[in-house]
């Protein structure tokens, strides 16, 4: 039987044809492996910048941490509540202390891992003497902001503790606060990582003084 096809029908028209369908197919996969390498890479970078954030706390205790007794509590030997001052590490965001969560725990088996934070965060100025009447108070253990320094917001206040800000907590400790005792806040913010503040009480407390 004769046969009916020819090579020379091969033309350069049809030569074109498919070497453009070899270059479309070419493109096609070539973008799809870029595409995948892309978001492999974004997606290793945005893991980078997650874990660097979780792993890095966006907090700072920032000069002494004050212990404060009140009169009530002088012959226990015991420590009402501890005054730290606290403000965003260099370059952190705005952060709403409302989301952060304290916990307590000293060597006399004193244990609380949430103490609760005041309605609006707010406790009251300190006095000249140091001490800050509204948080002596406070029945149960709980944490406020008794002051803020260099304010950003002074006539609408909020709880965002912003850049250049500097706010000091007071933190009311139970009754296992008693001399010689170490004593361990957690500070855990929404974001970061947990920023711990250890501290041994002395011998004999006084009514203001800086522990170590």
């Amino acid at each position: 039987m004769k046969n009916i096809y020819s090579e020379d029908a091969f033309t350069g028209l049809e030569a074109a044809i498919v070497l453009i369908a070899f270059v479309v197919v070419a493109a096609v996969f070539s973008y799809v492996v870029l595409g995948a390498g892309f978001f492999t890479t974004q997606t290793a970078q945005a893991t980078v910048h997650t874990g660097v954030a979780q792993a890095s706390s966006s907090l700072e205790v920032v000069g002494n941490v004050m212990g404060i007794q009140n009169t009530d509590a002088v012959a226990a030997g015991q420590l009402s509540y501890v005054n730290t001052s606290v403000a965003l590490t260099a370059g952190g965001t705005a952060m709403d202390l409302t989301q952060m969560v304290i916990s307590y725990s000293d060597n006399n088996g004193g244990r609380n891992p949430s103490i609760a934070n005041t309605t609006d965060l707010t406790c009251g100025q300190l006095t000249s003497g140091g001490l800050d009447t509204s948080v002596a108070a406070m029945a149960d253990i709980e944490w406020c902001v008794a002051q803020k320094i260099n304010d950003l917001n002074p006539t609408t206040p909020n709880n965002l503790l912003e850049s250049n800000e500097i706010w000091v907590l007071s933190i009311q400790t139970p009754d296992t606060a008693t001399v010689n005792t170490k004593i361990t806040f957690n500070l855990q913010p929404a974001v970061g990582a947990v920023l711990p503040i250890s501290r041994t009480l002395p011998g004999g407390l006084n009514a203001v003084q800086a522990i170590y």
